[in-house]
């Protein structure tokens, strides 16, 4: 089954009393999926052309606390309502829970308008852009999450310490270890093609009770839906299974982080056909791909916040942990930030900077913004890396902090260009909300370091 579902459908299920619940949500600024169930009834009479929530919802932090300094929403300005208009291209059922189905809406002011710091209007502006110049992208993100054997509650009654993993050892590409999953790692794969979200395969990771599952490519937007819908579930799924899982970027110091990769590719307009690949070149590599690629690499330090959004992101960037410390392309090199796979339609970019934290709306437009800077300034590729790019000095670093992050985002000419001042102001202060918090949290590595001996 599907699990796409059009208004006539809908209809056809609120009637006959197989769907009486609609989760009609946004994502936030985190990724997150937010809002409010309504009944099937109250949706079909109104809701389907539109619902409101409150517009600090695109200023609150990880907490939900209203953060103050956005010029977007405040006090000041009586925190009032934005207007959730449904996209019904989103609805979908939502097999895991009691006949339930889901929309994810665009955020638009009073006079029906995109929000512009809203995450989907964020990426819409970007494809515009490529529309523009008669162009599609295709993006696939690749999401890894940690399963635990045991549920939220305990973790955190626990304070996320001593956490019993799925295994006991590294799992990467174990049949043995994953058969002793199978049984929630076929719910979520299930549930999730179930909701019309085509799952390919789930596979061990490179950590103790690591998970990868990947899905089908799509157009940018869809699939940027998918994202949250997918990570959502997963956590859903974990809940009604007695488990937890983590998308932290690193939640343990000593195990392997938490990527999402993310394949792009341009096709045409109709999306017939690649437009980065070419047989007449060696590497297969169209020209138009090659300033795509420079116009990554170019940036990619200037957009590694929107790939690395919290504190904790930059924990992932380890030497020999397959999470890069450069921004370098390669062909099939996973030591690199970009890497270069596939043939003929399915030649593409896989950037591998970012983690299983980010919002796949910000991180889709800032790949697809850099992009498209380097395609209209023409940029020339440098050459391909070879070899370790762990073992190399002297080449493009990723940042080594969020702090070293933000100062990058607020002087970038490309990402202001390509987002506008006012996007970047406003998750500039979202960057900086988090900095600040954490400089003035006591955390448990201060703790045991001087509790006794300092």
């Amino acid at each position: 089954m599907n699990g796409k579902l059009d208004l006539d459908q809908l209809t056809n299920l609120v009637t006959s009393g197989e769907i009486d619940t609609i989760i009609v949500c946004m994502p936030d600024m985190q990724g997150r999926l937010v809002g409010k169930r309504v009944t099937g009834a109250f949706f079909l009479d109104s809701v389907v052309e539109e619902t409101h929530a409150c517009n600090y919802l695109l200023t609150v932090d990880m907490d939900m606390e209203p953060v103050p300094g956005y010029k977007a929403a405040s006090w000041e300005k009586g925190y009032g309502d934005f207007t959730l208009k449904p996209d019904l291209a989103t609805l979908r059922r939502i097999p895991w829970l009691p006949a339930t189905a889901l929309v994810i809406c665009d955020t638009l002011d009073h006079h029906g308008e995109d929000i512009p710091v809203s995450p989907r209007a964020i990426l819409k502006k970007q494809l515009k852009r490529l529309a523009e110049k008669d162009m599609m992208a295709y993006m696939a993100s690749e999401l890894e999450f940690f399963l635990f054997d045991e549920p939220f509650e305990s973790a955190h009654e626990k304070h996320y310490k001593d956490l019993k993993t799925a295994s006991w050892y590294i799992e990467d590409y174990h049949i043995f270890q994953t058969s002793k999953e199978e049984g929630i790692m076929r719910a979520i794969r299930n549930g999730l093609d179930a909701a019309g979200i085509p799952v390919e395969n789930s596979k061990g990771e490179w950590g103790p009770g690591q998970e990868e599952i990947n899905v089908r490519y799509a157009e940018a937007l869809d699939m940027a839906d998918r994202h949250v819908i997918l990570k959502n579930g997963i956590k859903e799924i974990a809940h009604l299974h007695g488990k937890s899982v983590t998308f932290m970027a690193k939640w343990n110091q000593k195990l392997a982080g938490n990527s999402c990769h993310i394949h792009c590719s341009l096709w045409d307009k109709d999306g017939k056909g690649s437009v980065f690949h070419d047989k007449s070149d060696a590497k297969g590599m169209s020209p138009l791909f090659k300033k795509f690629i420079a116009g990554q690499l170019s940036a990619s330090r200037e957009m590694s916040y929107f790939l690395a959004p919290s504190i904790n992101s930059y924990k992932r960037f380890a030497d020999q942990s397959f999470a890069p410390t450069t921004a370098v392309w390669s062909m099939d090199n996973r030591t690199a930030g970009y890497r270069v796979v596939g043939s003929g339609n399915a030649t593409r970019v896989e950037c591998r900077i970012g983690g299983a934290d980010l919002n796949p709306y910000l991180a889709f437009a800032g790949i697809i913004g850099a992009g498209l800077n380097g395609i209209e300034k023409g940029m020339e590729l440098e050459p391909e890396f070879q070899g370790d790019a762990y073992a190399t000095e002297d080449i493009r670093s990723l940042p080594k902090s969020l702090r070293e992050a933000l100062e990058l985002l607020d002087n970038s000419e490309t990402m202001r260009a390509a987002f506008g001042d006012e996007v970047i102001d406003h998750y500039l202060h979202t960057g900086h909300w988090e900095q600040a918090e954490y400089d003035r949290a006591v955390t448990d590595w201060e703790l045991t370091r001087g509790f006794e001996r300092g």
